[in-house]
């Protein structure tokens, strides 16, 4: 039978996860030790660390494709804003970039970040601003041609003021979106992070006016607590 270290025996019990609880340390902020102990008891975070991913964001991306199945093999994906990877990670073993999917078509991965980015095996990762004037025909070239999806994970540094933040995220997105209108092929897919917080209504006319579709849409990874979303437009009309 199975015992606790004291001894006793725990025959008869519920089982359950013991939550991990964080002391604050002298010169951490209480923001900061809420947020480790929240990094320490995500399910997110745990499974990252078990299947190999470099965050918790990988599911977001994997949710999201589960839903919309835009990462099919053989696509050409670019991704903006690619750092840590984990977007990457998942678009190589769906799109089969390493061609481990024997009878599938092998697709093509393209990361392109502001910083450097550590190599992710089946993706080809280039440090560069996606807002530079001839950063739109760059990636074309790398590819060989245009994407079929053009996703992005980017949000603009903090400012600590909400409405700021929602502002510049959504600036970001909206010039992501201009960029993807430059590379994608017709019938192509552009899924990116928005924040909630009133301006979402500006990009979402943008973009009916160039897509079939689009939604909004908040996977189960991301936070209850967080105010992003998702928008995922699929139908580029080109």
């Amino acid at each position: 039978m199975a015992k606790t270290p004291t001894g006793k025996n725990n025959s008869g019990r519920g089982q359950r996860d013991l939550k991990v609880k964080v002391k604050t340390a002298r010169g951490r902020k209480i923001s900061s030790t809420r947020w480790l102990e929240r990094q320490l008891n995500d399910p997110y975070v745990k499974r990252a660390q078990v299947e190999g991913y470099r965050g918790r964001a990988a599911f977001k991306i994997l949710e999201l494709d589960d839903k919309f199945r835009f990462l099919v093999p053989g696509a050409r994906i670019v991704d903006l804003g690619c750092a840590p990877g984990g977007w990457l990670q998942v678009a190589v073993q769906r799109v089969n970039a390493l061609g481990e999917k024997s009878g599938k078509k092998i697709g093509t991965v393209l990361g392109v970040d502001i910083q450097e980015v550590e190599p992710v095996a089946g993706s080809e990762v280039h440090q560069l601003d996606f807002m530079e004037d001839d950063a739109d025909q760059k990636v074309k070239d790398w590819l060989g041609g245009k994407a079929d999806v053009v996703m992005s994970d980017m949000a603009a540094a903090s400012s600590g003021h909400k409405q700021t933040d929602h502002l510049r995220i959504m600036a970001l997105c909206e010039t992501a979106a201009y960029f993807a209108f430059d590379v994608l092929e017709q019938g192509g897919t552009f899924v990116a992070k928005v924040l909630a917080g009133g301006a979402e209504g500006d990009l979402q006319k943008i973009l009916k006016q160039k897509f079939d579709k689009v939604a909004h849409v908040k996977p189960p990874a991301s936070r209850a607590d967080s105010s992003e979303k998702f928008v995922v437009a699929t139908g580029f009309r080109g």
